[in-house]
């Protein structure tokens, strides 16, 4: 079954290139378009839909304004030319935020983000007491290790510190490897070097995150990732 997805836009052109977009994803389909937020609104009465690409800048009603009035909104993804909304945008549960020209690349990393995402807020195991098990090596043992208690893992060069609430285990492993292991456990990659426990974190913005007294970075690669799980929960 393929996605249904729906444009709104008040530029026709905006239109047609998220139309060429789309029509490469064999999986994804447009049913409808729309230049202003009132004739959406009817197009969502009237049919199911999966995804919606909205512009923010329209006439009569804003993009924003119209995902506050939806009581139950169809995944979103902004489409604009204007960077100072992101926030409120991600405050609002969109799963990406796209700045015009929307090259194709950067349309197909949204796309990944919906199909990684979009059909889930936070992973449930944030609120499970339930223990959830990784084994590390560390010379000839394996230590197993409760993902709860995992804080934040780093990466060096061929190893990571994985840091826990008693002690840092020091592992052969690639970090990519351990985050796909921890990726359904509540852990976020935030950085080329780490990964974190969502439910560890103390405070964050954009540009650090904070479990108790350590600060991390966040990569630019990984900000709107970040915000957007966030906001999701």
């Amino acid at each position: 079954m393929k996605i249904r997805c729906v444009i709104v836009d008040d530029e026709p052109l905006a239109i047609q290139l998220m139309q060429k977009h789309l029509a490469q994803l064999d999986f994804f389909e447009v049913v409808a378009t729309s230049n202003n937020a009132l004739k959406a609104l009817e197009i969502l009465n009237q049919q199911p839909v999966d995804l919606l690409f909205l512009d923010i800048k329209m006439p009569q009603l804003s993009g924003l304004d119209f995902l506050k009035t939806l009581r139950n909104p169809p995944k979103t993804i902004l489409t604009t030319a204007y960077r100072e909304f992101a926030l409120e945008g991600f405050e609002l549960g969109v799963i990406d935020y796209l700045l015009k020209p929307i090259t194709f690349d950067r349309f197909f990393k949204a796309i990944e983000h919906y199909l990684s995402t979009g059909n889930q807020s936070m992973p449930e195991i944030l609120y499970s007491s339930e223990p959830q098990f990784i084994y590390l090596k560390t010379g000839h043992k394996f230590f197993k290790v409760d993902t709860r208690d995992i804080l934040y893992a780093e990466s060096l060069k061929d190893y990571v510190h994985v840091h826990t609430k008693e002690s840092i285990i020091i592992s052969k492993y690639k970090i990519g490897d351990l985050e796909r292991e921890l990726k359904d456990k509540g852990f976020l990659r935030i950085h080329r070097s780490f990964v974190v426990n969502l439910f560890h974190v103390t405070a964050f913005t954009a540009n650090d995150v904070e479990i108790g007294k350590v600060e991390l970075p966040v990569g630019d690669t990984y900000k709107q990732i970040l915000l957007r799980a966030f906001h999701n929960r």
